[in-house]
């Protein structure tokens, strides 16, 4: 049995929240750029360069990539063989991400009660943890900053098997053009295929956390990820809602076993600035 104590935990959160923050993983910004040559539109390719400006505005100056600096999401894989020692596990993620929020300067946006008070929680806690137990002695993070904008932009739908593959297809394409501008396009699109209400949203999250250009391994969704990106981008909304050819830089399909009377789908859209940060402990 390995032990790793809680504050180790703290310290590593702390810094995936200010460097998801600050630092746009390079597959990001490679097919961000990739995306710049593609499209057509004069408007779409200037909004390109000031997110590649923003880019490296953020990395040189320690500066928030965007002003909103998201729920903090984790998705955990934490070995059989591992014990939290001198702590609480939970305790010592959302220290992380109070300590990472306040000396990173980023902005607190989680509220207490979601409806009645709204009252700021001050220190962007408490964090959304999904939880893994996995072979092994070691604990690996992936941290998420989900910003509101595009979060808003999401839906899950209990379809009918009998819809099939092409009614899945023609959801998430009318979903994402009438979601327009408001997710800050071009964007990443996760989809989560399967399992329950709850589970089939928490899958088109994590697709998102996937390296771009990724395919799913079963070729047949692989190609569902091609053809619904062809298809959104043919829908003409455009980087920032203004038209042009990019619409979105990259569909990943998640999916999961589900009960036969069932066939949840989920959309999770990101906006192009993808945060994402893992560590391995």
């Amino acid at each position: 049995m390995r032990e790793i104590k809680a504050s180790k935990i703290t310290e590593v959160v702390k810094k995936l929240c200010m460097d998801a923050n600050f630092y746009l993983p390079e597959d990001v910004v490679k097919v961000i750029k990739e995306s710049k040559e593609k499209e057509e539109s004069q408007t779409g390719k200037d909004i390109f360069d000031m997110i590649l400006q923003n880019i490296e505005i953020s990395k040189n100056e320690k500066m928030p990539l965007c002003q909103d600096t998201g729920f903090a999401v984790f998705f955990i894989e934490l070995g059989q063989e591992v014990h939290i020692a001198d702590g609480d596990f939970v305790d010592a993620i959302n220290e992380g991400v109070r300590q990472g929020y306040k000396e990173g300067y980023l902005r607190k946006s989680i509220v207490d009660d979601p409806v009645i008070d709204r009252i700021n929680t001050k220190d962007n806690t408490p964090a959304v943890i999904y939880t893994d137990i996995v072979p092994g002695d070691k604990v690996k993070i992936a941290f998420a900053p989900k910003g509101g904008g595009s979060e808003n932009m999401s839906t899950v739908k209990m379809m009918k098997a009998a819809d099939g593959i092409e009614g899945v297809k023609d959801f998430v394409v009318e979903f994402v053009k009438n979601a327009g501008g408001n997710p800050c396009p071009p964007t990443i699109v996760g989809i989560g295929l399967g399992g329950t209400f709850d589970k089939v949203a928490q899958i088109a999250k994590k697709a998102l956390l996937r390296p771009m250009g990724s395919r799913n391994p079963n070729p047949k969704f692989a190609e569902v990820e091609k053809e619904l990106l062809e298809r959104i981008n043919k829908t003409g909304v455009g980087p920032m809602g203004l038209g042009g050819r990019i619409t979105a830089m990259d569909v990943h399909i998640e999916t999961y076993p589900c009960h036969i009377a069932t066939m949840p789908v989920a959309i999770n859209i990101q906006c192009h600035c993808c945060r994402h940060k893992e560590a391995v402990i």
